[in-house]
C-alpha cells in the first residue's frame, strides 16, 4: 500500500485563474485587479461549499507573492509559491474559525501582522468559515480591517454571508461564488477520468454531477470513490445510485406506476421490495417525491429545459414524457403534498415502517379521485339535463322546534325541462362523461347510517380506527357532534389534524363549505340530543314527503312498520326501554374496550398521530 496517494479532489486542485471552473465573473474580476494593479486589503469571498473559494484564495496569494508578481501567471516553482502549495504558513497564513473563533485568537493574529514578509511582497491571511468568529472576535478584527498595514491582505471565506457584521462586508471587495453548472462539472469529471483512466460513462458522470448540487470538491470526490469500482467493468449510474444510497429511476418509475393506476397490492409488492434491499422508508418517500418532481416538470415545462432542470438523460426523460398523460398537473401537486406529509409522520413516528405502507396505500388510492376534465363533464351533464340544487322545502304552517337540527341537504329535481332541440341532443349523446367521484353523499336521516357514510368519506385509515371508538350524537348539516370516552383521544383528535378530516368529509357528505364539528367527552343530556334527533328526521320526512319534493325517500313505510312491531314485541316480552338501553350500553362498552386493545397493539401500545 502507497502512502503517497493523493486524493483526487486535492491532485486536481486549480492552481491558476485559467483553470477555475465555473466562475467566469470572479476570474474575469481578479484579472484586471492583478494586471491593472488594484489590489483591496480584504476579499469576502462567498458561496455554497465546493465552488473553489479557498482554492481562489490561495492562487491570489501566490499571483501576489509570486517572484514574478504581481502576475496572472504564477510560476509555481519559486519558494514563495511552493511554500503556498505546501501550506506552509510563513507569509500565507490559513485560518479555521470554527477553532481558532474567540477573541484571544484573534488577538493572537493582529499581534503578529506588524511582522514584514519573509519571501513575499505581502503577509496574507485566509480565514476559512470567518461567519464563525464570535462578535466580540468580530470587533477586534474590524479595526485592523479598516485601516491595515500596507503589506497586510485579508481574504475572507464564508459559506453563510449573512451572519457575517456589516461592519466587516463593507469593509471588503466582495466576490459571490455561483453553483457550478451540471455541464461543466460533468466536462471537469470526463477530463480527470480520461487521465486517470476510470472506466465510467457519461450517464455516471451526469449522475455524479446532479448529486453534488454544484459542488466541484464533492463531484470529484465521489469519483474518486467510484473509481475503485471502474477496474473491471465500467461504472454505471446504478452504482453511482448504489453508493450514494439512492433508489434508481427504474424502481422509482415502477412504483410510481402502480400509484397512478391506482393497484394498491402491487405497490406494496415494490414497496417491499426496496424495503428489503437496505432503503430506509425516510429516504424511499424523499427519492418518490423527487421522482414526482421531475414528472411535474417535464408536464409543465419546454422540452429543451428538461435535461438541466431535472438532471435525467434522455431514455428517463422518454419514459416520464409517456407518464405525464396519465395525470394531470393538480393530480401530481397533490401526490407531492401527501408524500411531504407522510416524511413529517415517519419522522416523529415509532413505527416508520408502518406509516409507510399507510402512505403508499394512501398514494395508490389518491389517483381514482375525479380529473378536471371530468369535473367538467360532470357539471355539464347536470346542466344539460336541468338538475339544480335547493335546499328542501320546510312548511310554514309547521314550525320545527328550535332545538331540533336540520336534516341534511337534498338534491331537488324542477320541473321535467323541455325538450331539448335535435342538435343539441345529437351532441349531448356524443359527450362521454366520467363516472362520478368516490366520495359517497348523505342518502338517508337515520344517526347510524349518516355515521357510515361519514366514515366512508374519511380517507386516512388511522383517523377512521380511531373514530370506530367513538359515538355520534348528533349528525346534521348545521353540525356533527362526536363523543370519546378517553379524554386522551378527545385532545388527540382536537390537536391534530385528524378533526380537519373529519370536517372535510362532513362537508362532502353535505355538499358544503365549513361543517361545524365538536368533539367532546360523553354527556348527561346525550341520550335526550340523540332522540330528538329521531324525532326530528320523522318530522321532516313525513313534510317532504307531502310536498312530493325529495327526489329519494330516507324511510320506507315499510321500516317504519319493522320498527314498530318490533317494539309490540319487546313490550309483550316484558323488557322496558331502560333495561334495553342498559344493555345496548353494555354492549357497546365491551366492542369499545376491544377495539381500543386492538389499536394499542397495533401502534406499540401508544395513541398515535
Amino acid at each position: 500500500m502507497s502512502n503517497s496517494y493523493i486524493p483526487l479532489y486535492r491532485k486536481y486542485r486549480p492552481q491558476t485563474l485559467e483553470q477555475l471552473v465555473g466562475q467566469e465573473h470572479i476570474k474575469k474580476a481578479l484579472t484586471n485587479a492583478i494586471e491593472l494593479g488594484k489590489i483591496a486589503h480584504a476579499f469576502l469571498f462567498t458561496g455554497p461549499r465546493g465552488t473553489g473559494k479557498t482554492s481562489t484564495a490561495r492562487i491570489l496569494a501566490k499571483s501576489l507573492n509570486c517572484v514574478n508578481g504581481p502576475t496572472v501567471h504564477p510560476c509555481g516553482e519559486c519558494e514563495s509559491c511552493v511554500d503556498i502549495i505546501n501550506s506552509v504558513p510563513i507569509d500565507v497564513i490559513e485560518i479555521d474559525a470554527a477553532s481558532n473563533r474567540k477573541v484571544e485568537d484573534t488577538q493572537s493574529i493582529l499581534e503578529k501582522i506588524q511582522y514584514v514578509p519573509v519571501h513575499g511582497k505581502y503577509k496574507i491571511y485566509i480565514i476559512d468559515e470567518v461567519h464563525m468568529l464570535t462578535n466580540h472576535a468580530f470587533n477586534a478584527l474590524l479595526k485592523t480591517l479598516e485601516e491595515p498595514p500596507e503589506n497586510v491582505i485579508f481574504i475572507l471565506a464564508t459559506t453563510e454571508v449573512h451572519k457575517v457584521l456589516d461592519t466587516i462586508k463593507s469593509r471588503c471587495q466582495r466576490f459571490d461564488f455561483r453553483r457550478i453548472t451540471t455541464d461543466d462539472i460533468v466536462k471537469h469529471l470526463r477530463y480527470i477520468s480520461d487521465n486517470e483512466k476510470i472506466n465510467i460513462s457519461d450517464d455516471a458522470l451526469f449522475t455524479i454531477a446532479k448529486n453534488s448540487a454544484g459542488g466541484m470538491r464533492d463531484s470529484i470526490s465521489l469519483l474518486d470513490q467510484l473509481s475503485l469500482l471502474g477496474v473491471s467493468n465500467q461504472i454505471t449510474s446504478d452504482d453511482v445510485n448504489a453508493v450514494l444510497g439512492r433508489i434508481s429511476f427504474d424502481v422509482l418509475k415502477e412504483l410510481s406506476s402502480r400509484i397512478i393506476s391506482s393497484s394498491p397490492n402491487e405497490a406494496l409488492e415494490v414497496l417491499n421490495r426496496v424495503y428489503s434491499s437496505g432503503n430506509e422508508p425516510l429516504q424511499i418517500l424523499t427519492n418518490l417525491s423527487e421522482y414526482f418532481k421531475n414528472l411535474l416538470i417535464v408536464k409543465n415545462c419546454r422540452k429543451e429545459l428538461l435535461s438541466e432542470l431535472t438532471g435525467l438523460n434522455e431514455s428517463q426523460l422518454e419514459e416520464l414524457l409517456k407518464q405525464k398523460e396519465m395525470l394531470e398537473t393538480q393530480q401530481i401537486v397533490f401526490l407531492l403534498e401527501r408524500i411531504t406529509y407522510y416524511i413529517k409522520e415517519i419522522k416523529i413516528a415509532s413505527n416508520q415502517h408502518l406509516w409507510l405502507e399507510v402512505g403508499i396505500i394512501d398514494l395508490a388510492n389518491m389517483t381514482e379521485n375525479s380529473t378536471l376534465l371530468e369535473l367538467r363533464n360532470r357539471v355539464a351533464a347536470l346542466e344539460s339535463s336541468g338538475v339544480v340544487l335547493h335546499k328542501p322545502v320546510v312548511m310554514e304552517q309547521e314550525p320545527v322546534n328550535t332545538a331540533v337540527v336540520d336534516t341534511p341537504k337534498k338534491v331537488i329535481a324542477q320541473e321535467k325541462p323541455p325538450e331539448a332541440s335535435p342538435k343539441v341532443a345529437e351532441d349531448t349523446e356524443k359527450e362521454d362523461f366520467s363516472p362520478p367521484p368516490l366520495s359517497k353523499k348523505a342518502t338517508g336521516t337515520d344517526i347510524h347510517e349518516l355515521w357510515k357514510v361519514l366514515l366512508t368519506n374519511i380517507k386516512s385509515p388511522a383517523t377512521k380506527a380511531l373514530l370506530n371508538l367513538a359515538t355520534p350524537v348528533k349528525i346534521a348539516s348545521d353540525g356533527i357532534v362526536i363523543t370519546f370516552k378517553n379524554e386522551k383521544l378527545v385532545s388527540q383528535i382536537n390537536d391534530t389534524n385528524k378533526k380537519q378530516m373529519i370536517i372535510e368529509a362532513a362537508n362532502v357528505m353535505f355538499n358544503q363549505a365549513s361543517t361545524s364539528v365538536t368533539i367532546r367527552l360523553p354527556q348527561a343530556d346525550d341520550g335526550e340530543l340523540v332522540k330528538n334527533e329521531s324525532k326530528k328526521d320523522a318530522v321532516y320526512q313525513n313534510r317532504t314527503e307531502e310536498n312530493n319534493v325529495l327526489v329519494e325517500k330516507s324511510v320506507e313505510s315499510s321500516n317504519i312498520e319493522k320498527i314498530e312491531n318490533d317494539s309490540t314485541q319487546n313490550l309483550a316480552t316484558g323488557k322496558s326501554e331502560e333495561k334495553e338501553e342498559k344493555e345496548v350500553s353494555s354492549a357497546k362498552e365491551r366492542m369499545e374496550s376491544d377495539q381500543e386493545k386492538m389499536v394499542l397493539e397495533l401502534f406499540d401500545g401508544k395513541f398515535i398521530e
